[in-house]
């Protein structure tokens, strides 16, 4: 392979058919090309968003904020309240932090807008 060269380097690079007598294995041409090890993606930790009991907000307000935040059926957004009502707290949903943090903060703001005291956490799981 002779002749000119534009870039810097190619000179050293065996293209496809230049081999004519078939020793391209011994020719070691060099590359600037950098391997980064594969990096194993973890799964994002999980948080559980609780209802916290209160003797003041009304069942009904705990029953449609389930509904309207968690996307619970009737049926089981009475369930978690009445567990929440026996119990002292009670499991909404587990989300990604970021998620759990908005769904927190929506309940709060829903309570806070109605005059309830109603609370909303999250716990890492």
């Amino acid at each position: 392979m002779s002749g000119f060269y534009p870039y810097p380097g190619l000179h050293n690079i065996i293209r496809a058919g230049d081999d004519k007598d078939g020793d391209a294995g011994s020719v070691t041409p060099h590359t600037n090309i950098a391997v980064k090890p594969k990096r194993e993606t973890k799964k994002p930790s999980m948080y559980k968003v609780l209802l916290l009991n209160d003797d003041y907000t009304p069942m009904e307000f705990v029953v449609q904020v389930l509904e309207t935040f968690f996307n619970k059926s009737r049926e089981e957004a009475t369930r978690i309240m009445l567990h929440v009502h026996r119990k002292g707290v009670g499991l909404c949903g587990v989300y990604t932090y970021e998620v759990a943090e908005t769904k927190v903060t929506q309940v709060m703001d829903a309570a806070r807008q109605s005059q309830h005291p109603l609370q909303c956490t999250m716990e890492k799981e």
